[in-house]
């Protein structure tokens, strides 16, 4: 679900359907949830685990700790630019959470911030992010991309029980947790370096561009679109999962203007 930012300035915090998804936009006044007492607030149990689709709107700097925590139908989370901070489970145990587009201003992720989100396969983290805390997603099932910048400081845990340290040459305990996380760390974050994953690299940044994509294309050839890395992912299945796309890019498209230039004819 690719909403584009302009598009939230019509909308006042409240639920409402918004492409065919109950929706909740939240402005960072509303309180939802109360840690002392442990209970739900303003909207109740029942219709906060009945949204499907969280919009944090500009200006928003912060989701607390534990914000949207067990959102039974919540399948997608589209923040705006303006946010920098995730605290402690925010959004912990949203099991059929499947798209997340973070803000490319985060700077921090919190301890447990999307743990035990079952049906998240895919994760690209900003350049502006700083740290990212413990077990943050810990119990995410399914994530094999976890698409990270090297400089960014990754706690105990982070990726444990994933289909990520699955693919991994690290041996795991029956818990699902690796030791020598320095050595996992590092290994992650390479995953797309060299030379020869630049087409890799230019698909999971948070500008992906088509000109620059197609003259990575042209130099090597179509068969750097199939080339797979180590854990046999392929650009395109980065293209298709990276959330800060705004205009689509036609793979089909490039290939055929690819064939038809090389053939000295235009599309």
């Amino acid at each position: 679900m690719r909403v584009q930012t302009e598009e939230w300035q019509r909308f006042i915090p409240r639920v409402r359907m918004y492409k065919g998804k109950k929706t909740y936009f939240y402005n960072g006044r509303e309180v939802l949830w109360d840690n002392e007492n442990q209970e739900f607030l303003t909207y109740g149990e029942e219709e906060q685990m009945s949204w499907e689709v969280i919009i944090v709107l500009p200006g928003v700097q912060v989701i607390p700790r534990k914000m949207f925590i067990s959102g039974e139908k919540l399948e997608a989370v589209i923040m705006s630019d303006s946010v920098q901070r995730i605290e402690y489970a925010a959004f912990g145990s949203c099991r059929s959470l499947t798209f997340v587009k973070l803000s490319r201003n985060l700077e921090y992720i919190g301890l447990n911030a999307f743990e035990d989100c079952k049906s998240l396969t895919s994760i690209f983290i900003p350049p502006s992010c700083r740290e990212i805390g413990g077990e943050a997603f810990y119990l995410c099932s399914k994530l094999i991309i976890f698409n990270v910048p090297r400089h960014t400081e990754l706690g105990h845990r982070v990726i444990a029980n994933t289909s990520l340290i699955e693919a991994s040459p690290f041996k795991t305990n029956r818990w699902g947790d690796y030791e020598n996380t320095e050595q996992v760390h590092e290994w992650v974050k390479n995953i797309n370096q060299g030379e020869e994953y630049e087409l890799h690299q230019v698909c999971s940044s948070i500008n992906p561009m088509t000109e620059i994509i197609y003259g990575i294309v042209k130099r090597k050839g179509l068969c750097t679109f199939h080339k797979i890395n180590e854990i046999v992912m392929t650009p395109f299945d980065y293209l298709k999962a990276n959330p800060f796309i705004e205009n689509e890019i036609d793979q089909r498209a490039l290939m055929k203007r690819y064939i038809l230039e090389m053939l000295g004819e235009t599309a």
